[in-house]
């Protein structure tokens, strides 16, 4: 049922049952929020989208107020301009002032609304919080006297992500968000996927730098330093230096990493075809074999955490593929690192990943061969944006690259690991042609593409049905295995990514993208597949050759060796 409502003496539609921020958003009606979380229960605890109700005389929170036939509010009145206004000057009384060297800076929506509120003198003065920096995560620093408890990154964790690492403790004036016992993020179960990050308004959460080692690596004529970047950078990097969201800038990038002076630019879409030629072979292995099923993806490091932790019984469900990051990682300081004559120890290994978790992921035992780590750094999106404006390059005034080879020519397949179901899609085109021989008539599968949080099919190979289950957002991912171990549901392969939507939308990217920048990212890797004429895996030239020259076959001493990995219960502060 629709109905009109008064809004700053005009008058717009409305339907029953919804929110007024949301009828005031789709007019164009921009009002500011901290607390706010699109697509989640309202709590309405910052008070920053007030607006005033002059029916009743009153100030009303927007986010959480139905609209009602006749209402007639103020959306910018002198009273709830005021009001904003103080609870900004509220919050500035006890935070920070060090707005120059914050991580966060320009890029802070308390900043910003301190700007749109005009405030430009300190009407309150507060006790400087005096907390301890938490620097204990493998990925993701806290700053807690830069914490402003408007409670999103509580309810990401909790709501979205299922892992509740972080919560309110204490009460009224002494209340803080921490974890279990409010020690260190080294000991909670933080799974490290960052999406605290995306959503925290200040600095109060970040991704731990890796600056200072790459910066020390390119300037040490020792060392040759060696790049590589996920699938879904490409298409996300462009929003860092103001250019559409989804672009591909995949050339551009590589021009910029070379004037920054790494010695090799490599595309980890090359090692997703890896990954799908020892994941493939090993989903097939299993059917035929009666192995562990169903059989679940290993790409992604935050799953993996959160599998140690919550679900131990299902880690001989995991693949023990390496991720695609790792698996590069790996080839370089082996395969590479003996066709260029270079020592492994010479070689520093980076990543660009959309990614928090892979910091962590690079640091893991399991991930050191001979005391030398796969990967020696990982750095974000974010964190690609600022050292590319650290080294001067002009991304708009420099010609497009090919990336280095080997590992730098990859299929369309191995792009689609970006998004969610990207990694599924792949792999069923390529066990389809381990199994039959042939091709897929059509290699598009619409079923398990978009950004719903869940999606399942059943598909036939000779003879064969295959359940298939692709989850994003481990809350998720938590209510499919509930199932399984209840015996609700028949799947053979699970595709699990932390973070929704996919790597697209990891907690290392881009800080204010919407829904609309993520589907565009998604749309711009499901373009890349239907344009290029490589679309599987195992036809990849590279992928190939790697197998001819150095490992082999699939599942082999070498790539077991090399590729494959184990992993055990992590026991965890909850």
């Amino acid at each position: 049922m629709s109905f009109l409502i008064d809004v700053n003496n005009k008058q717009i539609n409305a339907q029953k049952g919804e929110m007024l921020l949301e009828v005031l958003k789709r007019n164009g009606i921009k009002v500011p929020t901290l607390c706010y979380i699109k697509d989640k229960f309202p709590s309405g605890a910052c008070r920053m989208c007030v607006v005033e109700n002059l029916k009743t005389g009153k100030l009303i929170t927007a986010c959480s107020s139905p609209v009602e036939e006749g209402m007639n509010v103020l959306t910018h009145s002198p009273r709830v301009v005021e009001s904003r206004k103080t609870i900004v000057e509220l919050l500035l009384s006890n935070h920070p002032d060090d707005c120059l060297y914050c991580v966060r800076n320009k890029n802070c929506e308390l900043q910003s609304l301190s700007e749109e509120l005009q405030v430009r003198e300190r009407k309150i003065r507060g006790k400087k919080n005096g907390y301890y920096m938490d620097h204990s995560g493998a990925s993701i620093v806290r700053d807690p006297d830069k914490c402003i408890l408007c409670g999103r990154c509580v309810r990401i964790c909790d709501e979205v992500m299922g892992v509740s690492a972080i919560d309110f403790i204490n009460r009224g004036s002494k209340s803080i968000i921490g974890t279990t016992f409010n020690a260190g993020l080294n000991t909670s179960s933080c799974v490290n996927c960052g999406q605290c990050i995306l959503v925290c308004p200040t600095g109060a959460l970040s991704e731990k730098s890796h600056f200072v080692g790459v910066i020390d690596a390119l300037n040490n004529p020792i060392k040759t330093v060696v790049v590589q970047y996920a699938p879904a950078i490409s298409v996300s990097l462009a929003e860092e230096f103001n250019m559409p969201a989804g672009k591909d800038i995949n050339g551009i990038m590589n021009a910029a990493l070379r004037k920054i002076g790494f010695d090799k630019v490599f595309d980890t879409t090359f090692s997703a075809d890896l990954t799908i030629m020892e994941e493939a072979s090993e989903l097939i292995y299993r059917i035929q074999n009666s192995g562990t099923l169903p059989m679940i993806t290993s790409c992604c490091p935050g799953w993996i955490k959160f599998a140690e932790e919550f679900y131990p019984e299902f880690i001989p469900n995991l693949s023990s593929c390496k991720s695609p990051q790792q698996m590069l990682g790996a080839v370089i300081k082996s395969y590479w690192s003996e066709k260029s004559g270079i020592k492994p120890e010479n070689i520093y290994s980076v990543s660009i990943m959309p990614c928090t978790a892979k910091k962590f992921e690079a640091q893991r035992e399991e991930m050191t061969r001979e005391g030398i780590s796969d990967v020696d750094a990982v750095l974000t999106t974010r964190e690609l944006g600022q050292l590319i404006r650290m080294y001067g390059v002009d991304m708009n005034q420099i010609e497009p690259e090919t990336a280095d080879s080997p590992h730098g020519f990859r299929s369309s397949a191995g792009k689609l690991f970006g998004a969610s179901g990207g990694v599924m899609e792949a792999a069923i085109r390529t066990a389809y042609n381990m199994i039959t021989g042939d091709e897929l008539i059509q290699f598009q599968i619409p079923a398990i593409r978009g950004l719903n949080g869940r999606k399942e099919i059943k598909i036939n190979v000779n003879g064969i049905e295959l359940g298939i289950a692709v989850v994003n957002g481990l809350a998720n991912a938590r209510l499919l295995l509930e199932e399984i171990k209840n015996g609700k549901n028949d799947v053979h392969f699970i595709e699990v990514m932390a973070c929704p939507g996919g790597c697209i939308n990891g907690g290392g990217q881009h800080i204010g993208a919407d829904e609309n920048s993520i589907k565009a990212r998604m749309l711009s890797l499901y373009d890349i597949d239907e344009r290029e004429t490589l679309k599987v895996s195992h036809k990849n030239p590279e992928i190939i050759a790697l197998y001819k020259e150095f490992l082999e076959k699939p599942l082999g001493h070498l790539s077991h060796e090399l590729l494959h990995t184990h992993y055990v219960k992590r026991d965890v502060l909850k």
